[in-house]
């Protein structure tokens, strides 16, 4: 089976699929377009593209990763069976379009909700099958519901010897202030923790938090992970979708702390490896850490494993 893997894998986690599909016996071809720089030529080329994400609502940023997405189907020069797309919100939908010629079937996976990325809209009819990790956005839009997949799994040797009991590492954005408010409450409690703010502005340390500049890899947030005993995650104002800090967390078997208040609607929820917390008021109880986690049941585990979402994905 041909299978194209198209994505904007600026964290590294899409090539776990393209390589579980390899290892399935696929020809797969995976196009990031992350790597894809596009500049403006001129400076009046900026305003061109000022007035024509404003006025209609189109992106040259996103019709440049189109055509040269296109580029590189051209080049593979065999008729794929499937397409998987994942944040093609990032593209044209004229491109999006453009893809089916290449490709019996054409999926997408949007792990972002229509509020936050309101492009998603415009994306979806562009598929053959489109599915989500937005519970409301598959209602509104009769979508398939997924979730994220756990990439990673415990090491088969365990430590018990950790340099930081909590970790989280996000963007700076509205959650912030949240971030803030926990990390006061640990310093409270003479919890360690490590807490990484991505800032392109202004790199520094603000209260027991550390803001960054320059990207760190998914491998080197992995090291970070396993130095921790606790992952945090803190959900955008309006997203119900799982992050990927769920997922790790699940597959390294790590406890986690949230604010995400769907968590519970899940068939992996158990509140001794998983705290809830109100984000106006984040709370988090010594209690907490006093016990070991508890593993979850091997049929559910499963469900959530990269193994477990290809098979939904590709009905296999």
């Amino acid at each position: 089976m041909r299978v194209t893997l198209i994505s904007f894998d600026n964290w590294g986690f899409n090539k776990h699929i393209a390589d579980a599909l390899e290892r399935k016996g696929y020809v797969v071809n995976h196009i990031d377009f992350h790597l894809f720089v596009y500049k403006y030529p001129d400076f009046y080329t900026k305003i061109y593209n000022f007035i024509l994400k404003n006025v209609l609502k189109k992106n040259l940023k996103n019709i440049y990763y189109g055509k040269e997405i296109i580029k590189k189907l051209q080049q593979i020069g065999e008729k794929q069976d499937l397409v998987l797309t994942i944040k093609g919100d990032f593209i044209d939908p004229k491109y999006l379009k453009e893809i089916k010629k290449y490709t019996q079937k054409s999926i997408g996976y949007f792990n972002d909700n229509s509020v936050r990325c309101p492009k998603i809209i415009k994306a979806i009819p562009c598929f053959d099958e489109v599915f989500s990790f937005e519970k409301e956005d598959c209602k509104k839009y009769n979508l398939n519901f997924l979730t994220n997949w756990i990439y990673v799994e415990a090491p088969t040797k365990t430590t018990t010897n950790f340099e930081y009991e909590i970790f989280n590492i996000s963007t700076k954005d509205k959650r912030l202030p949240i971030l803030f408010k926990i990390s006061k409450n640990l310093k409270d409690l003479k919890i360690d923790y490590k807490f990484l703010v991505l800032d392109k502005q202004k790199p520094t340390t603000k209260d027991g938090i550390e803001f960054f500049a320059n990207k760190i890899s998914l491998e080197e947030v992995s090291i970070l992970i396993a130095k921790s005993k606790t992952l945090l995650d803190i959900n955008r104002k309006g997203q119900k979708g799982l992050t990927f800090r769920v997922f790790e967390s699940l597959g390294l078997k790590k406890k986690l702390i949230t604010t995400n208040s769907d968590i519970v609607n899940y068939d992996f929820y158990n509140p001794n490896n998983i705290l809830l917390v109100d984000e106006n008021n984040p709370i988090i109880p010594l209690s907490f850490f006093e016990s070991a986690y508890v593993d979850i049941p091997e049929s559910i585990y499963r469900k959530y494993s990269l193994d477990g979402w290809i098979n939904q994905v590709f009905l296999l």
